[in-house]
């Protein structure tokens, strides 16, 4: 693996902990925000919209996967 694709590996990581953290503390205000005028996320958050429960739980799987993500990551 080059240092590059693990860099962004570990960027991508950073962006779902960070993401799932922000979408399991304050989940309508999180979706809100990308509901409407978001440059195509109006699709990905639709599923969510005036259901906070739902958001959590892609939240807490947001946040295992970023971790695992991480995990994986190695210096060279």
């Amino acid at each position: 693996m080059t240092p590059w694709f693990a860099r962004g590996a570990e960027m991508a990581a950073i962006f779902m902990v960070g993401d799932g953290l922000i979408g399991l503390a304050q989940p309508r205000r999180h979706v809100d925000l990308w509901k409407r005028d978001a440059l195509g996320t109006e699709a990905v958050v639709a599923p969510f919209v005036d259901r906070p429960g739902r958001r959590r739980l892609y939240a807490v799987a947001q946040i295992a996967a970023g971790l695992w993500l991480a995990s994986r990551q190695r210096a060279r």
